[in-house]
């Protein structure tokens, strides 16, 4: 197999590292990428491509995430990662633990970890590495690393995410969801989630964003209840995806350009959570980025008009 069937053949897996620990698709790839220039300019071909690929991937991104976290704590508002509507590795025998890691939910968890601890964590407990391919992965002994892996599995656990783990029933809800939202039921959308339901938006200071979380399910349901719809009234449209492994929906202008995506956390047949992303910054990677300012403009001229 020459260098080039090799890489590819394990570029879902380094791309799946890389954005786990990074939660950026952009920076992911640019750290697939590099890997590969190291890796095609080797005059030696590694015993196991695999251990030699994921050392080179993970600490590229343990690199970038070092740089990234001093941007993050000058981030304007809540810090969410990029949207990811495709995960390209699949492993049947963890599709479960994979799909859970990738979550919005499970990625702000790990946010609490260090990069090490971070690099570690996803290594061993979602890629199931053996702990002498994480210590060389992380250049730490296996013994430092099962210290990492306690500090990371403590952390973890005191927050971690539970989904839906019915996909039919968790997709069923979503499509309920998606068309109380469309037709602006406001009581439809209110039976739909919890009690305790925040939703949260990621601007990042660049677009039209919530002044803050708004909490509880008969404001949140007003909320969304009252605006989708003025968005579909002047051609936005609403196209369902899967979202970091959970459901959501991708908005387009009237060009098809991304305005927002939409992610939801669903458990105990309720939307716990939503998140939106509107930083057109996080958004690039799925097409052309519309203008949301503009797109607002249009909605509050709408309304002027009908009242």
């Amino acid at each position: 197999m020459s260098k080039v069937e090799e890489f590819e053949e394990l570029r879902p897996l380094l791309f799946s590292i890389a954005y786990r620990i990074l939660g950026s698709v952009t920076e992911a790839e640019d750290a697939v990428q590099e890997t590969w220039l190291r890796f095609d300019v080797s005059t030696t071909r590694p015993t196991s491509a695999k251990a030699y690929l994921s050392t080179v991937v993970t600490r590229l991104s343990i690199d970038v995430l070092r740089s990234a976290r001093v941007r993050r704590e000058a981030y304007v508002g809540p810090w969410f990662p990029e949207p990811l509507l495709d995960d390209p590795y699949q492993d049947p025998e963890r599709s479960v633990e994979l799909a859970d890691s990738v979550s919005m939910a499970a990625l702000l968890l790990l946010e609490r970890l260090s990069p090490l601890e971070r690099a570690v964590f996803l290594m061993r407990e979602v890629f199931a590495f053996e702990f002498d391919e994480v210590a060389a992965a992380v250049g730490r002994s296996e013994a430092a690393c099962r210290q990492l892996l306690v500090r990371a599995r403590r952390h973890m656990e005191a927050g971690r995410p539970r989904f839906e783990t019915d996909r039919q029933e968790r997709q069923e809800l979503a499509t309920r969801f998606f068309d109380a939202l469309s037709n602006g039921d406001v009581g439809g959308l209110q039976d739909l989630l919890a009690a305790d339901v925040q939703l949260v938006g990621d601007g990042g200071g660049k677009t039209p964003q919530l002044a803050r979380a708004v909490s509880g399910a008969a404001g949140v349901a007003k909320l969304l209840g009252r605006f989708i719809p003025w968005l579909l009234r002047v051609d936005v449209t609403l196209e369902p995806h899967e979202v970091n492994g959970q459901p959501g929906a991708v908005f387009r202008d009237r060009e098809g350009k991304v305005l927002l995506v939409l992610a939801l956390d669903v458990l105990d047949g309720r939307v716990q959570a939503i998140r939106s992303v509107t930083n057109p910054d996080k958004l690039g990677h799925l097409g052309p980025v519309g203008d949301v300012w503009a797109v607002d403009r249009e909605v509050r001229q709408a309304r002027r008009r009908l009242n």
